[in-house]
């Protein structure tokens, strides 16, 4: 299992807490560090769509210049921001198998790792 993310966002903090009380084994990527490559981005938006994991709640979306934003109507336009603004991903990022998932959800993640 990989998870993505960024060290510092909360979010993946409760999520990588949740998994280590859990004893859920995983890799762990930063997005930060390590960024993500187009192909992944590809290969969840052929899964999800882009419009599942470009987080437009977040501050990175909001502080976006207007005309930056307009430009985003292609999936080629939004992948290319997500690789260049990887904080603009909903996060964490969990592949487990066939198994996809943006953000943190206990229950679901419980139900997916068989703990509760």
């Amino acid at each position: 299992m990989k998870v993505y993310g960024i060290t510092n966002c909360n979010t993946v903090k409760k999520a990588l807490d949740w998994l280590k009380q859990h004893n859920v084994t995983y890799e762990f990527q930063d997005f930060k560090k390590l960024g993500v490559s187009i192909d992944k981005l590809e290969e969840w938006d052929n899964k999800a769509g882009y419009e599942k994991f470009l987080n437009k709640q977040g501050l990175t979306w909001k502080q976006l210049d207007p005309a930056i934003k307009a430009s985003i109507t292609t999936k080629a336009a939004a992948l290319n921001l997500l690789q260049q603004k990887t904080s603009m991903i909903k996060r964490p990022v969990i592949e487990d198998g066939d198994f996809l998932f943006f953000g943190f959800d206990e229950a679901l993640y419980a139900e997916q790792f068989g703990k509760s």
